[in-house]
């Protein structure tokens, strides 16, 4: 009887160790998941804004009504497109995009296209229904940016305001710089870097944030958790069940 009675904890030990073994497994697991969904959204939230786009004059790259996500922080180059407010434009949030910066010298005619310190600007976002516009040709001061719209022909931009400091705005009043669209979900996605300015060298388009890695870190520990949590409950649920049939 003695012998019997000894070895029946032994016989039990191993089922109770590997269930703790693998709890302490689902625990990692689960807080490491924990972890990627917290660091995944808190750098979402802490570099990146939604705006909602309140004219055309970015069309077709943003409609009236789309909802963007912008990254703040950080300066813009050209070809970046910017939300800014500029006490000289009205106090609106407004959203155009950079052609030239403090130094460049920038013109265009009245077929919408720009030059920036005499290079021709090929820019495949613009449509012909976004020309006919203004002649100009303007100095950006240090420090300022000079910012239209790709709708060329129905845009309140630089070109509107070139009374005041050249039509150019405080590179201090863009608030973020806008990396995807997540309203409406049928034009939901990324707003790819363009690269119309990469010959004019520096400062060109910023390289986006960390828009995607962060949102698929995101993603990838919640995925984490719930699987985790599920493989966990499934393997409880079977022991259960063997000990009842025991």
């Amino acid at each position: 009887m003695s012998s019997v009675a000894e070895q029946t904890p032994r016989t039990e030990a191993g089922p109770a160790r590997r269930r703790s073994a693998g709890s302490i497994a689902q625990g990692v697991v689960i807080a490491l998941g924990f972890v990627m969904l917290v660091g995944g959204f808190g750098t979402l939230a802490l570099q990146y804004r939604p705006y909602k786009i309140p004219t055309g004059s970015m069309s077709p790259t943003l409609r009236v009504g789309d909802t963007v996500l912008a990254r703040t922080g950080g300066s813009a180059g050209r070809g970046d497109i910017v939300v800014f407010q500029d006490p000289d434009w009205g106090s609106a949030t407004l959203v155009k995009r950079v052609v030239a910066v403090g130094g460049d010298t920038v013109s265009g005619g009245r077929d919408g296209r720009i030059a920036v310190n005499g290079h021709q600007v090929s820019e495949p976002y613009l449509t012909p229904a976004a020309m006919n516009t203004t002649e100009f040709s303007i100095t950006v001061p240090e420090g300022r940016l000079f910012l239209l719209g790709d709708f060329r022909g129905n845009s309140l931009d630089s070109r509107s305001h070139l009374d005041v400091a050249f039509g150019s705005v405080p590179a201090s009043e863009v608030k973020a710089k806008v990396e995807a669209v997540i309203q409406p979900l049928s034009q939901a996605g990324l707003k790819q870097r363009t690269t119309a300015f990469d010959e004019l060298g520096a400062p060109g388009a910023h390289h986006p944030g960390p828009l995607v890695p962060a949102a698929w870190t995101a993603v990838a520990g919640a995925v984490l958790i719930v699987v985790a949590s599920a493989v966990g409950w499934v393997v409880s649920l079977t022991g259960r069940l063997r000990r009842r049939r025991a």
